[in-house]
């Protein structure tokens, strides 16, 4: 669950505010006769009645990329007869000067424990759109074989092209539209209790056309094809094998444990594809608990390589983004490859409930650590960004987390606000 909005300024203490007031003032709960539920909305474990809760709230946000974005959304929160949530729907409508007017509909559905649904429907009126579906089905085997499923369909018209290497200047900074349709199909088996072998398949088609963000060069005026593969579009289909180790308690809301992950994924020509290349990663994670979970101690650590001859510019390893450097905005530093720390403390605050939904509140400190190089012996300490944040998340268990992340990075402050942890 990663929808997430790249905002900056004094926008953090706006959302905290609206998001508050609007809990308490705007929310209700009602039931409904399960019958008259579709049953994407009401998995077989529902209670009868359903039990529905309505939130509305504003939508606010200030970048200096994006500029000024308003609206209103409202989030409806079906529950099961153990009063989780088994299905989350949110319509939205947003004002952007750069993309107009943009209607989204945002539904996660979990019918059962080992099965959730995932559907993402945007539209702007100018360049921006987002069709996304997302699969999880670990029902298979006697829930040894977990599937995977996603595919997309979206145009991003603010997405940004610095150049590549560690120190790449932000007077460099061009802007262009990304335009992608694709999919990523995956299937791991278990085993033992806890090992999984994953064999999977992506495949993404890339064009690259002027941005709507205004007062920022376009990518192909200040940089050219022999310089950035990948810039007049490109076409990746490649296959990949992981290993995974894990312990964690939980997918989606882990409070102990270890993860580990090793990837080998090459793409080929004769698939489809423009190059040749292979990319290799590894990434660990933990979490160890204290005074019952109030404390959690994170940590990630992650190093990403790809070879290969004029690989694309967006299939090479990238930094930057509410997912691994908080201080800069997506895809902010490329080169071949990267090394990634990520260290978090959450702290649980309080456990609330309001209209009959209990919420833990965190807040949650945070350091991260990275860089781009060419290769790791290459890395150079001074290359390192140094982003120190903080965090703060609202965690309705068993799935539910929604999150505003503000890190400060040597280009200013970035705040991310959306679902889901980082890692």
């Amino acid at each position: 669950m990663s929808k997430i909005r790249h905002i900056a300024g004094n926008s953090l203490i706006q959302f905290t505010f609206y998001l508050l007031f609007t809990l308490v003032l705007g929310g209700c709960t009602s039931y409904i006769q399960q019958e008259k539920v579709p049953n994407v909305f009401a998995s077989y474990s529902s209670a009868i009645p359903v039990k529905l809760v309505t939130i509305p709230l504003p939508v606010i946000a200030s970048s200096p990329n994006e500029g000024i974005t308003g609206g209103a959304l409202t989030a409806l929160l079906f529950h099961n007869k153990n009063d989780e949530i088994d299905a989350l729907v949110a319509p939205q409508v947003n004002y952007n000067a750069n993309f107009g007017v943009t209607t989204t509909v945002y539904g996660a559905f979990y019918p059962t424990p080992d099965r959730n649904i995932e559907i993402d429907l945007s539209q702007s009126t100018k360049i921006n759109d987002d069709y996304d579906f997302k699969l999880r089905d670990k029902t298979y085997f006697d829930k040894k074989l977990e599937v995977n499923l996603s595919t997309f369909v979206f145009s991003d018209g603010s997405a940004r092209f610095f150049g590549f290497e560690a120190k790449s200047p932000q007077q460099q900074e061009t802007n262009y539209t990304d335009k992608e349709v694709g999919f990523n199909l995956s299937a791991g088996y278990d085993i033992g209790r806890h090992y999984q072998v994953i064999l999977g398949e992506r495949y993404r088609d890339v064009e690259i056309e002027p941005g709507a963000v205004k007062g920022i060069p376009y990518i192909k005026d200040e940089f050219g094809k022999s310089a950035v593969p990948g810039i007049n579009g490109f076409a990746t289909h490649a296959e990949r094998i992981s290993l995974v180790y894990s312990t964690l308690d939980s997918a989606i809301a882990p409070t102990f444990g270890g993860f580990a992950k090793v990837t080998v994924e090459p793409a080929f020509k004769a698939l489809g594809g423009t190059s040749n290349f292979r990319r290799y990663e590894v990434e660990t994670k933990g979490f160890i608990p204290l005074d019952n979970a109030s404390y959690i101690s994170v940590f990630r650590l992650m190093y990403s390589q790809t070879q290969g001859h004029r690989v694309p510019f967006l299939e090479q390893s990238i930094l930057g983004g509410e997912d691994t450097l908080r201080g800069y905005g997506r895809n902010r530093f490329i080169d071949n490859s990267f090394l990634l720390c990520n260290l978090e403390e959450r702290i649980r605050l309080f456990r609330w409930e309001v209209f009959n939904v209990t919420a833990d509140w965190e807040l949650a400190p945070f350091i991260d650590l990275g860089a781009v190089m060419d290769t790791l012996d290459k890395a150079r300490a001074n290359d390192f960004e140094f982003n120190p944040g903080i965090g703060f998340r609202a965690i309705v268990r068993p799935n539910i987390i929604g999150r505003v992340d503000m890190g400060i990075g040597r280009d200013g402050p970035a705040i991310f606000v959306g679902l889901g942890y980082p890692f």
